[in-house]
Formats: C-alpha cells, structure tokens, sequence
C-alpha cells in the first residue's frame, strides 16, 4: 500500500512539472524554456530536472520605427547697461534683446528624404539719446525632398522662402545733428520664394551640396514707395510688385560637432540669373555655438552677402550672444 502511495505521488509530481513551461518574449522570436526529468529506473527516488530551450519563431511580430527626427531650439538673450551722469569713464545707457528659434524636421526611409527648417531671428538694441535699432531680423523656411539615385547622390526639389518681421532703416544725420533715418524694407518688401530642382551631393550626413539646374525665384515688393529711398528697388522695376527670374542655384550645407560642445554650422548659398551672369548673388551665413551647461549657450555668427540688386558692395553683419538655449530632441 505504501509502494503504491509513492508511485501515485511521483506520477502527481511528474504531471506537474511537465505541464509547467516558462516563456520569454524577443522581439524577432519566442523563447519558451521547459522542465523535463531525467530518466531514472528507480522511480521511487527524487527525479534530477533539466531546462531545455527551444526558439519559436514569430511571423507577424508589431515593431514600430519612427522614421522621422525633429530638433527644436529657442534661445534669448538680454544685454543692459546703466551709467550714473558722473561716471568717470563714461558711458551711454543701453538695453537690448535678442532671439532666435531653428527647427528642424528630417524623414529618412529606404533612401528617400524629406527636410523641413524653419529659422526665426529678431533683435533690438536701444541706446538713450537715439534711435533704437534693429541687430537682427529673418524669417527663413526652407523644404527639400529628395530621391535617391546612388549612394551619394539624390535628384531633389525644394521650395525656400524668405523675408522679414519688422521695418528696416538707414540712419543719418541732418544739418543740426539731429539722427534721421529712412525706410528701405518691411515685411515682403522684399520677400522672396524660390523654386529649385537639381542633384544633391551628400557623401556624408553632415555636408551636403545642391545643384539646382533648373530654378526660378519670385521678388515680392508689396510696398511700391521703397524705391525712393533705394534706386535699385530690390531688381524690382518701380511701380511694379512682383519679379521673376530663372536661374541656376548652388546650395552647400555644414552642420557638424567640431569639439565636443562645440557646433559648426555654416549655409552658403550661389545665385546666378541666367539672364545676366555678371551679377552673382551669394551668401554665406556661418554660426558657431558653444555650449556651457544645459540652459546656456555662447553663439558667434556672421553673415557675408552681396547682391547687385541692393548694393554694389559686400554686406556683412556679425553678432556674439550669451544666452539661455532650450532645446528637445
């Protein structure tokens, strides 16, 4: 009676442990681990256990991949200065406010690409006894998409505009002394919008080159009366609205971490008017950003541009801030 009590145990135990299974989740496939006993001849001593793993494969496994990235950052920055009226090293009572918002939004599945950026600037500076003055002002919104056609090369077309925020003055003085100043832009005037198709060299992720072959850009000038106050009138004729050219556009792009917490970022840009290539419109905007902290940020950036339609002479402007930068990625 007692053999028998023991048999009926051990086949109770045995049952157990062979319906007994442990299973492990992977993301390509399953991985269930069962308990088997070792063969014994003598059933009435414990049994010896081993885990055998066996890999099942999953065919209709739910991944998700994002194939989009985005990058936003928003930076301000204040400078102000007070000075008592007898201050022995003299001085001039000054505030002024900067900021600036880049965003960027990038998609990349099996070659092909679509990029989106958006960069807003706007400052001003106010020193007691004049003027105040802008030190910044764009609106810049540029769209590519781009097929790829080897490893390094893609055809693209994009569509760029851009423009202004506020009014923009020349500054003089009168007879007496007095500043004076006169309105030569606003807000899509001038404005432009630029239509570009071509090949795009990109042999790394952090250098690019467009060769827009084939682009047309449109010159908006919403205000008519500008040109009394500048001859040239943008390449507008006076009176007119609107210009359109065709053109052949040269884009090289850098973005790329130099040193640790240390950015490069530089945009250079060719246009030449088919119609006359004498006149070359070029721009180059560089900016160097180093990071202090999380918050704070120390930019350096400085623009060099020359069109024809303007001014025979180079335009420069240059520009250092210590400021606080949000970022999210």
């Amino acid at each position: 009676m007692k053999k028998l009590l023991v048999y009926l145990l051990f086949l109770l135990l045995l049952f157990t442990v062979k319906t007994s299974t442990a299973q492990v989740e992977r993301t390509d496939s399953l991985a269930v681990y069962e308990i088997k006993p070792k063969k014994n001849p003598f059933p009435t001593r414990p049994s010896i256990f081993f885990i055998y793993k066996r890999i099942i494969p999953i065919s209709n496994a739910n991944t998700k991949y994002n194939y989009w990235k985005n990058n936003l950052s928003f930076g301000i920055n204040l400078n102000q200065a007070a000075f008592s009226q007898n201050w022995s090293a003299g001085g001039v009572n000054s505030i002024a406010l900067g900021s600036v918002l880049n965003y960027k939004s990038e998609y990349n599945k099996d070659g092909k690409n679509f990029t989106s950026e958006v960069i807003l600037q706007y400052g001003k500076v106010k020193n007691e006894g004049s003027l105040e003055r802008k030190t910044n002002d764009r609106i810049f919104f540029d769209n590519k998409g781009a097929l790829p056609i080897s490893k390094s090369w893609s055809f693209f077309g994009s569509v760029s505009f851009e423009s202004q925020f506020d009014l923009g003055y020349t500054y003089g003085k009168d007879a007496q002394g007095n500043e004076t100043r006169k309105l030569i832009s606003k807000f899509m005037a001038p404005g432009y919008l630029t239509e570009s198709v071509g090949f795009e060299y990109k042999p790394v992720k952090y250098f690019s080159v467009r060769l827009g072959t084939g682009t047309a850009r449109q010159t908006f000038l919403l205000d008519t009366t500008l040109y009394i106050n500048n001859p040239k009138n943008y390449g507008v004729v006076a009176g007119k609205r609107f210009r359109n050219e065709l053109a052949f556009q040269g884009v090289a792009n850098f973005d790329k971490d130099i040193m640790p917490n240390l950015n490069l970022k530089s945009r250079y840009l060719l246009f030449a008017n088919y119609e006359k290539l004498t006149g070359i419109d070029q721009r180059l905007d560089v900016t160097v950003t180093a990071k202090v902290n999380k918050l704070i940020n120390v930019t350096v950036a400085a623009t060099g541009l020359y069109d024809d339609d303007f001014s025979n002479k180079i335009q420069y402007m240059q520009g250092f801030t210590l400021g606080i930068v949000f970022k999210t990625r």
